[in-house]
């Protein structure tokens, strides 16, 4: 099991997810070429493209990753209302599957209302704009929610501290870090009730 981190035009990130010759594309943003690329380059065939949340910015190519390589498309319920051409609606605890690999589905509303992660493996998770590094997703646009956020970021910190959290932006001095760092560093994650998160 691989996953690579793939910028896409100023600061995103998508992700190509690879278990043997199969692989699954997170949020392929403004610009799929280079993960169509890495794809084709390592002869490995596309199941499914699965988006974080609705925003542009994130799935704004995936139809045309779906006519180029026949790709599900895998997003939450709320987010699927909004993008339109969603295959497969994914709530709490749903597995995605690809080949012997399990990927969870963690819902995690604050930045969105339909916004999710995604546990790859047991060893990475893939944060969308849920959270970044030192930081975490804007909940003053549509949909948004500070209290949801904090819940949610709440949430994330009762997971292994051992994964790897690849987040939807390069925000941060680095690109990835384990949740156990971010936990010890990061002033979203220390915040110890609603009232102190609303005042980062």
């Amino acid at each position: 099991m691989e996953v690579l981190t793939i910028r896409v035009g100023n600061d995103n990130f998508s992700y190509l997810i690879i278990e043997g010759n199969r692989a699954s594309l997170v949020d392929p943003g403004v610009d799929p070429d280079e993960a169509l690329v890495l794809i084709k380059k390592r002869d490995l065939k596309l199941d499914h493209v699965i988006a974080t949340h609705h925003h542009d910015d994130h799935t704004h190519s995936i139809q045309d990753v779906v006519d180029r390589t026949g790709a599900f498309v895998i997003a939450s319920e709320q987010c699927s209302s909004l993008m339109g051409g969603v295959d497969r609606i994914v709530k709490e605890g749903d597995l995605i599957r690809l080949g012997g690999l399990k990927i969870e589905v963690m819902e995690t509303p604050g930045h969105t209302e339909g916004g999710i992660c995604l546990i790859v493996g047991n060893t990475y998770l893939i944060t969308g704009d849920t959270l970044f590094m030192g930081d975490c997703g804007r909940c003053d646009l549509p949909g948004g929610s500070l209290s949801e956020m904090f819940s949610s970021l709440q949430r994330l910190k009762q997971l292994d501290d051992r994964l790897v959290v690849f987040p939807g932006h390069d925000y941060g001095p680095e690109p990835y870090d384990t949740l156990k760092n971010q936990m010890r560093t990061s002033g979203v994650l220390l915040a110890s009730s609603l009232s102190e998160f609303s005042r980062l």
